[in-house]
């Protein structure tokens, strides 16, 4: 399914080249507006990168300007049946959508960081999985993968941010990932907020930001290691780069 919505909001550096990608993907029947509190975040922290906000591209029937609203895959009983398929289905246009981006401003995978929000989440997190290079981070607010995952994205270190109190995504689902995750030998960070449901909130928006100016993605650090010949039991210790996998808030 092409995308149908109108053209993603595009934020660029003040000066020179994009340096960073950014990727935001809004949740279900809404809009990129939702995401504009963790866009300016993002450029405040870091001002040499693009950050490209696209809808959905599924339009909610009989949604009008300026209400407009859009998913990433329909929705309703009909869809909910089969809802992994359907989003394996949208995966290739937004992956495309995704690479076209990076070859217009000249950068790769490692440069790149795709971010969601409940259903945006999701399709976040499916990308990465079905397109190993694609992006270097993840950051999925309230939104888990679409289906059981039998292998962990081998280049993606994953930020999970979360509400204790979501009805919608359950924390101990995102926990059971996160373990499951560990136990492939995924890259992975949890935070939870007590307080919070399902939205994406202030708080952990913030912290959306420490984890992406104080973590070290695994597979770099492993490299650091390895590169000064450290035993090899140090390579999984990473008290050292500022990673730890749940952070309780």
């Amino acid at each position: 399914m092409k995308p149908v919505g109108p053209d993603p909001y595009v934020f660029v550096p003040k000066q020179g080249e994009p340096r960073l990608l950014f990727v935001l993907l809004h949740g279900e029947s809404s809009s990129p507006e939702q995401l504009f509190p963790l866009a300016q975040a993002i450029k405040l922290a870091f001002p040499a990168a693009a950050v490209v906000l696209p809808f959905g591209h599924v339009q909610e029937a009989g949604a009008e300007v300026p209400s407009m609203r859009y998913s990433w895959v329909a929705t309703g009983t009909e869809y909910d049946k089969d809802y992994a398929s359907h989003v394996r289905l949208a995966l290739p246009d937004l992956i495309e959508q995704i690479t076209k981006l990076q070859s217009q401003y000249g950068l790769f995978g490692e440069e790149t960081a795709l971010a969601g929000f409940s259903q945006g989440a999701s399709m976040a997190l499916e990308a990465s999985l079905a397109r190993p290079d694609l992006a270097g981070r993840v950051l999925a607010f309230s939104g888990l993968y679409a289906s059981r995952f039998e292998a962990a994205p081998p280049a993606t270190l994953l930020h999970f941010f979360h509400g204790a109190e979501d009805t919608q995504v359950s924390a101990h689902d995102v926990a059971s990932t996160l373990a499951r995750l560990e136990a492939l030998q995924g890259d992975a960070t949890l935070d939870v907020a007590s307080d919070l449901g399902h939205e994406i909130h202030e708080a952990l928006i913030r912290q959306a930001i420490v984890r992406l100016q104080t973590c070290v993605p695994l597979r770099n650090w492993q490299a650091a290691l390895a590169s000064l010949q450290q035993p090899e039991e140090d390579a999984q210790e990473r008290t050292s780069s500022g990673c730890s996998g749940r952070t309780l808030h």
